[in-house]
């Protein structure tokens, strides 16, 4: 969220709110008329605006930031109020911009692939403004989400931008589940939702990339049902907004776990470069390499690196991990080996219980690790 939001929420009047809400969307009128009608039919908007979201946005706000204004809370503390606030932002956004909408913003949107690339018409900005402020809400959301579980994020790395796109409109492989939309609403909506969806009106979108097809598509949805604008816009608004504060909190979150994971394996261990292999035996014994194993080992990686100075290139050229060399490299360690066995089973269980593959090789750890 922006500061002025934060700040805002801080207060907890209902005035202040409002009158902060009216002012992002007078900023972002600013924006919008920026736009020409191709930046919106091309989703090029949704490129400017990202850019224009995180910009300075990222300098401002990090860890301390917060922890200035909720001091001594823990982070789980500090995302659930901001999750709920910035649903009340929404729906209160919402709530505005539908009061704004007519007819004649559905019908702008099927002449819009006619307009001059220069122009962009007065009903299209009333919908753009709405769109911007959602998605400036939330990518920001997320964003605050990822600093207070400390899970670093480079937005001047493509990945890492990428990363928090998807986590803050809850992108699955390019696609969008609609289902979910639909759910948010009264049942008695959602069979005019669903047949929305498949509507001539949203012909105006086919050529949007996919972030910014989907976010164009959830709006039309707002305004294109008639008698039911204003409060679908309220429910819809607040629904996404909690649907991405919630799915930022479950991955950042998770992703904080695996971090602690890895920091106190590599503070503990005792022989920090077998510890690497005995990871990654245990991760490869299935064949099969879950996000939560992949996130940890490279944490893990880095962590030995930067705290014990080990940097093993046979590991990081390895193709195929052969057991008989992870037994050998802890034949020839000295001392007590059971910082090892404690790795072993903290692997095995980051991304769930344990299979029969990855016990057999923990029992064979245990064997060798055995010093009498």
């Amino acid at each position: 969220m922006t500061e002025a939001l934060i700040d805002a929420a801080n207060t907890g009047d209902d005035d202040t709110d409002r009158e902060t809400v009216e002012n992002e969307r007078a900023e972002l009128r600013e924006f919008i008329k920026g736009l020409s009608a191709d930046d919106i039919k091309s989703g090029g908007w949704f490129t400017k605006l990202s850019a224009q979201a995180m910009s300075s946005y990222t300098d401002k706000v990090d860890w301390q930031y917060f922890q200035e204004r909720y001091e001594g809370v823990p982070p789980d503390g500090i995302v659930d109020q901001r999750i709920k606030m910035a649903a009340r932002y929404a729906a209160l956004e919402g709530g505005l911009s539908a009061g704004a909408y007519s007819a004649a913003v559905v019908a702008t949107l099927g002449s819009l692939g006619g307009a001059s690339p220069a122009t962009v018409p007065a009903a299209i900005t009333t919908m753009m403004v709405d769109v911007a402020f959602i998605t400036r809400l939330q990518l920001r959301l997320a964003y605050d989400i990822s600093v207070l579980y400390r899970v670093p994020l480079d937005l001047s790395d493509p990945d890492d931008m990428w990363k928090l796109i998807r986590v803050a409109f809850t992108i699955k492989s390019g696609e969008v589940v609609r289902e979910g939309v639909a759910k948010a609403v009264p049942a008695m909506m959602r069979p005019l939702i669903k047949r929305f969806y498949s509507g001539t009106v949203l012909n105006a979108a086919k050529g949007l990339p996919v972030v910014g097809k989907h976010l164009l598509q959830r709006n039309i949805i707002k305004i294109g049902i008639p008698a039911v604008g204003v409060p679908l816009a309220v429910v819809l608004n607040r629904y996404t907004t909690l649907l991405a504060g919630r799915h930022a909190q479950a991955v950042f979150r998770n992703e904080a776990r695996v971090i602690e994971l890895a920091e106190g394996l590599s503070e503990r261990s005792r022989h920090p470069q077998s510890m690497l292999w005995v990871a990654w035996l245990v991760i490869m014994a299935d064949q099969k390499i879950a996000d939560d194993e992949a996130l940890l080992m490279r944490h893990m990686v880095r962590l030995v690196r930067d705290r014990h100075q080990v940097i093993d290139e046979r590991l990081a050229r390895l193709v195929d991990v052969d057991p008989a060399e992870v037994w050998r490299r802890l034949d020839s360690e000295p001392g007590d080996l059971s910082d090892l066995l404690d790795v072993a089973d903290r692997v095995a269980t980051v991304d769930g219980a344990v299979n029969a593959r990855e016990k057999a090789v923990i029992s064979e750890l245990q064997d060798r690790c055995r010093r009498d």
